[in-house]
């Protein structure tokens, strides 16, 4: 959230764009913890399945946006 905001007060389309990249590499890596946090024995795999899906949801809506910016003409 933190980087879509960066990118938003940055004032240009490229420069939003390439904080949402950031923010979906975050995404990448909060998977990358739950499965840790799922070996270590910390989530259940109810939790970890719920939690996953999340991520993977937030990282879709992310690539979309940016399809979505990618589409229109710069202003």
């Amino acid at each position: 959230m933190s980087n879509i905001a960066e990118g938003f007060e940055r004032r240009t389309k490229n420069e939003l764009i390439q904080f949402l990249f950031i923010a979906k590499g975050s995404s990448g890596e909060v998977r990358s913890q739950l499965y840790v946090s799922f070996d270590l024995k910390y989530l259940t795999e109810k939790q970890f399945s719920e939690l996953f899906e999340l991520a993977e949801k937030v990282s879709r809506s992310i690539s979309g946006f940016i399809k979505y910016l990618n589409s229109i003409k710069n202003k």
